[in-house]
């Protein structure tokens, strides 16, 4: 891959575009698409437009969303290719781009689309946000019990070139209604005078298109299978799902579940490609929450004062400092063990990611810095310095042994779920209460 992209690099600098269509068109699209992903500059527009027709499409497909979003927009003023490329696109990738748009900009795109084809987006954009009904796409082949099976061939090979897949073929009525399906081998191996309902058992699975996309995922892990038909309350069929489409949907819900563990806003794809604010934005709301949460078990800790004969109000503030250590860390931790395990991040990226956590561990601890500095300045004004400057630095180092403590456990092929919370928390605590009182000794000059 690396010699693949210094070719690529070389003819860029000197506008061979001519040379540089034939070298992308000989290549795969998965390997494209990479190419496109991992570059961030002007370039990345001038390698999907050389792209052939069907290139344009499928590569588009397999982009993040993000850097779908930048290409739309860098199309924008290209009318023409922008056209081909949304009205080219599968109906049920369009709709997830769609989906994630603001309306404004969504209903801009569709003016793009043909009326058909607008027809077909609109439809789907109807259906509830996570129902199934969103993920289908109308592109299939269906057939009609009566015909033989030379006849279905016949219909297939003229309909099936734009079919999602061709290894299932629908049976159906006059009026749509679904009525079974026969998988494209019982076919080969059938006779040409053959009818269709002597193939069918009338058993079959099916979903409904305004059930959650959770159900279609368990329904395609117990039955394994490669397509569904999506119907109505009619029972007339509407369209297919795919495996392709569930596992995408599998892997976010997977994802939400798992970053819902470290306390995250919102699910983060790839730490890499994140700007520092966007990362910042996303794990601040908890962390903040969890600052005022985490008082309660100070003022426990104050109810025994009597008991403490100097600086009580040093230990008011203990749990909080050191549970906000162990929250930050337990949160990078949740983001790198994720990261780590689907690919986004090698085990070479560890040095890449130490300044941007810095970064974003920096913005934490000052925000969480504000919001103890706060009460303590009602509660007790004379350590406020003290507790400001231990957040700010328990949050770096319990973001940082989050971020290092998965690359250390791959690197010694252990599991690096090991590094979770309990682990990351314990280290916190130490550090913190080091941190802490070594910070409170300083500045009150008592040793």
């Amino acid at each position: 891959m690396e010699q693949f992209n210094r070719e690529i690099d070389e003819l860029l600098l000197y506008k061979e575009f001519k040379k540089l269509r034939h070298l992308l068109a000989e290549h795969d699209s998965f390997k494209l698409a990479k190419l496109i992903e991992d570059r961030d500059d002007d370039n990345e527009i001038i390698l999907f437009r050389l792209l052939n027709r069907a290139q344009t499409k499928e590569v588009f497909s397999l982009l993040s969303y993000d850097k779908q979003y930048k290409i739309i927009k860098k199309l924008e003023q290209k009318n023409h290719k922008f056209s081909i490329l949304l009205n080219e696109m599968d109906p049920d990738d369009r709709t997830t781009f769609f989906d994630k748009l603001p309306d404004e900009i969504t209903q801009k795109l569709i003016d793009f689309l043909s009326p058909k084809e607008q027809t077909i987006a609109i439809q789907l954009l109807n259906y509830p946000e996570d129902s199934i009904g969103r993920l289908m796409t109308p592109k299939y082949v269906a057939i009609k019990s009566e015909y033989s099976v030379e006849e279905a061939f016949s219909h297939i090979r003229k309909y099936g070139q734009d079919s999602e897949t061709l290894n299932v073929i629908y049976v159906v009525d006059e009026k749509q209604k679904f009525i079974d399906e026969v998988h494209i081998k019982e076919l080969l191996l059938a006779s040409p005078t053959q009818k269709i309902e002597e193939l069918l058992d009338y058993h079959f699975i099916a979903l409904n298109a305004m059930d959650d996309q959770e159900k279609a995922i368990r329904i395609f892990q117990d039955y394994d299978r490669v397509a569904l038909p999506v119907l109505n309350a009619d029972g007339i069929i509407l369209g297919i799902v795919s495996i392709d489409d569930i596992m995408d949907v599998a892997e976010e819900e997977s994802t939400e579940d798992f970053q819902k563990f470290g306390s995250f806003s919102e699910a983060i794809s790839n730490p890499l490609k994140e700007r520092i604010f966007n990362l910042y934005k996303k794990r601040i709301v908890w962390l903040v929450a969890l600052v005022f949460m985490n008082i309660f078990s100070g003022a426990a800790l104050a109810s025994f004062e009597t008991l403490i004969e100097s600086m009580v109000a040093l230990v008011f503030f203990l749990p909080l400092l050191i549970d906000s250590g162990g929250n930050a860390g337990s949160q990078s931790a949740t983001l790198m063990i994720r990261s780590l395990a689907i690919g986004d991040v090698k085990l070479t990226d560890w040095y890449k990611l130490i300044a941007k956590e810095i970064g974003v561990a920096l913005l934490l601890g000052g925000t969480m810095a504000l919001a103890v500095g706060l009460v303590a300045s009602f509660r007790a004004p004379e350590i406020v310095f003290v507790v400001c400057a231990t957040m700010v630095i328990v949050v770096l180092v319990g973001s940082l042994i989050g971020l290092l403590l998965p690359f250390v456990f791959t690197k010694l092929k252990l599991d690096p779920a090991t590094a979770s919370a309990p682990l990351i928390t314990s280290i916190a605590d130490i550090s913190g209460v080091i941190i802490y009182f070594s910070i409170a000794s300083w500045y009150f000059g008592i040793r």
